[in-house]
């Protein structure tokens, strides 16, 4: 049985039905393949350029160290937001520690977004794509039986074909969902690893700052 058949014996309903699962697993696969390219390097960069910060002789020396590996931007906006000039205003009010702790805070959450950009898309077409297909499945169901009804004699073979058709489009829903939540799982554990050497470095640039200033 040809897998496009439901889709060019279709109505309309059904040919929308193929066709967002279609865009959902074209979309899946371009976050998949992104990301996965993206996080790799990225968790090599990482622990790359925190080795050359620790290195150098000064926190300059540290600062242009660190963009020579620094690819995707993210310890820099993290070393950058600890000279942030916030005299005269309410950040400024509290001690260095408060200080640090809140631009640190800020440049961490930045980088997270960055990272965490298409998973949103994969948890959504992971858990609605099933039902996409199976939605198409009931409509091609229920658009066979009705092209039959007219008839005066029904046989199985003319229900078996027009349903098992239908069928394939819960397959389909199926076959694009598995991919997105591999993906995300995978993706997810890459992002975790980050995280934390990111939150690591945060935290010993905000100790060494602090004990500079004492």
């Amino acid at each position: 049985m040809n897998i496009l058949q439901p889709l060019l014996r279709g109505d309309g309903v059904s040919t929308a039905v193929a066709l967002v699962l279609l865009a959902m697993s074209v979309g899946s696969w371009v976050v998949i393949l992104w990301k996965g390219w993206l996080l790799r390097r990225a968790l090599r960069d990482v622990a790359r350029s925190t080795a050359a910060f620790w290195q150098a002789r000064s926190l300059d020396d540290g600062r242009a160290a660190v963009q020579l590996f620094d690819r995707e931007l993210l310890l820099q906006p993290l070393i950058e937001a600890t000279r942030m000039n916030q005299a005269g205003t309410l950040a400024a009010a509290g001690d260095a520690s408060q200080q640090l702790t809140r631009v640190l805070r800020d440049a961490l959450h930045g980088v997270l977004l960055k990272l965490q950009a298409g998973q949103v898309w994969l948890a959504t077409v992971g858990a609605t794509a099933p039902f996409v297909g199976l939605l198409g499945t009931v409509w091609g169901i229920y658009h066979a039986l009705l092209s039959m009804s007219g008839g005066t004699q029904v046989s199985i073979d003319q229900i078996a074909g027009p349903v098992g058709e239908a069928l394939v489009m819960t397959a389909v829903g199926l076959a694009v969902a598995i991919p997105a939540v591999l993906g995300y799982n995978i993706l997810g554990r890459y992002i975790t690893r980050i995280e934390a050497d990111l939150e690591g470095f945060a935290r010993d640039l905000r100790e060494l700052l602090l004990t500079s200033q004492a």
